[in-house]
């Protein structure tokens, strides 16, 4: 990581570190998913669509949210939205963990997707607005890692509660949510870090772009004033935000009927939707299912996942480290051109019947290329593309694309394994990747190391 005398990078990197705190929920309750499937359908009698319905109704409170948090981000502010999350994972994990029945647990599943779709937006925008451009890159990807840490904890807990299925409890709630109907103690396990999420948000401040759009800029001094070091150095950041502000009389939606604001927005949905469509979702939700399609054991198949989540979440832990120096759009190329590959093979490994060790070697593959590229980049990507004043109404649009994409893969994964077949279903995949890739050669461009302003009037020009 480069360092900047001029920059207070202790307070910086808690400030990131809290924010994207919010990221191990994403993570987390988009991880846990697969592991209740089997049980949930069993109990409650589920057929392929309405096995559909239990994992996309999450996706159903995501797209609400991500539609209602560049809203709320921009009236409210980015500390309060993020609250708000916070109180939405809380009240899943607890109602999921006790519910009386499906209809109320697919309710609880809505209300812990609002608050996914409200982080995915408000925790990058937060933690973009208050790194510097040299390494925003690497702040904005601290998310994304602890997204994949949500994802190897739920994949954990999953695999323990599974191990421990069969230790006694002296408790009848106990042995209910850990024995009987371990799928509650999977989706309550949550609680525990909604309710560290909420307390720590309290001792973080507003981000102090929102705060100067909004007219308070003895607030956002102040705040500056903890990020840098030396007047001089606080006097010209503000200066610099001041004036990438200064003149915007249009509303919001005004600024994004503009030619390359509207531009940005469109590439910004598209490389959002279009990369749910590279199976990386439908690995997440499905993995121990596609597993034992492959024929192997519900325990072994569960620690499979486990090693999918390891591999992710220590990928990501290299893009972080590496995205400021690479490049986003070079991590893409290399990123998904590996993805294609493994894909293809993975569908071949399916077409011949084939599976074991070569199926999991491949599909670890497959999650080191997407890690290191397209998960690591989309969050920065989504972050940085738009002007202070319509970050968070912008975001969100594009956000909103992301989770219908997520929402479709989600609800019809199961279908086209059953229709299509698993090699089918992974062809499928390779070839959505190609019009991701010709998107960011020909469309999207390099936002490594420049400032959230200078890419601003790049849109702006067009």
């Amino acid at each position: 990581m480069l360092r900047d005398r001029s920059d207070n990078m202790a307070y910086l990197v808690f400030l990131c570190l809290v924010a994207a705190l919010g990221g191990i929920l994403f993570g987390y309750d988009t991880a846990v998913i697969s592991g209740t499937t089997a049980d949930v359908s069993a109990q409650f009698g589920l057929d392929d669509i309405s096995k559909g319905w239990y994992v996309g109704c999450a996706l159903i409170g995501s797209i609400i949210g991500v539609a209602c948090a560049g809203m709320l981000s921009d009236f409210l502010g980015r500390k309060k939205t993020m609250l708000i999350a916070a109180i939405c994972f809380t009240v899943s994990a607890i109602g999921c963990c006790v519910c009386a029945g499906f209809n109320d647990l697919v309710a609880y599943r809505i209300i812990g997707g609002l608050g996914i779709g409200i982080i995915s937006v408000v925790s990058p925008i937060y933690i973009s607005e208050i790194s510097p451009a040299r390494i925003r890159g690497t702040m904005v990807s601290l998310y994304q890692l602890a997204v994949t840490m949500g994802l190897l904890l739920a994949y954990l807990i999953n695999f323990a509660i599974l191990s421990g299925s069969d230790a006694s409890f002296a408790s009848p709630f106990f042995r209910k949510i850990f024995s009987t109907e371990m799928w509650r103690g999977m989706l309550g396990s949550e609680t525990v870090v909604a309710l560290a999420f909420f307390i720590i948000i309290f001792f973080i401040p507003e981000s102090p772009r929102w705060l100067i759009v909004k007219g308070r800029d003895e607030r956002a001094l102040g705040i500056f004033r903890r990020l840098k070091n030396g007047e001089e150095n606080v006097l010209q950041e503000y200066a610099l935000t001041k004036n990438s502000i200064a003149g915007e009389v249009k509303s919001e939606w005004s600024e994004l009927r503009q030619p390359g604001i509207i531009k940005a927005v469109l590439i910004g949905s598209a490389i959002a939707i279009l990369g749910q469509f590279m199976g990386v979702n439908a690995v997440l939700y499905y993995g121990p299912d596609i597993f034992s399609n492959a024929g192997l054991a519900v325990k072994d198949s569960s620690f499979s996942t486990v090693l999918v989540g390891l591999v992710n979440m220590l990928t990501t832990v290299l893009a972080v480290f590496i995205i400021d120096k690479v490049g986003r759009k070079k991590l893409i190329y290399y990123g998904v051109s590996g993805m294609i590959a493994c894909l293809v093979a993975i569908g071949l490994i399916f077409a011949f019947h084939g599976g074991g060790l070569p199926l999991l070697v491949f599909f670890l593959l497959y999650i080191f290329s997407q890690a290191i590229s397209i998960s690591a980049v989309v969050f920065v990507l989504l972050s940085e593309m738009y002007p202070n004043k319509v970050r968070g109404i912008a975001m969100s649009i594009a956000g909103l694309a992301l989770w219908v994409g997520t929402y479709l893969i989600g609800q019809f994964t199961p279908w086209c394994m059953s229709t299509l077949t698993p090699a089918g279903t992974f062809f499928l995949f390779a070839a959505m990747c190609v019009p991701y890739m010709l998107i960011m050669w020909k469309l999207v461009p390099e936002t490594t190391g420049r400032s959230l302003e200078e890419i601003e009037e790049y849109w702006k020009k067009l």
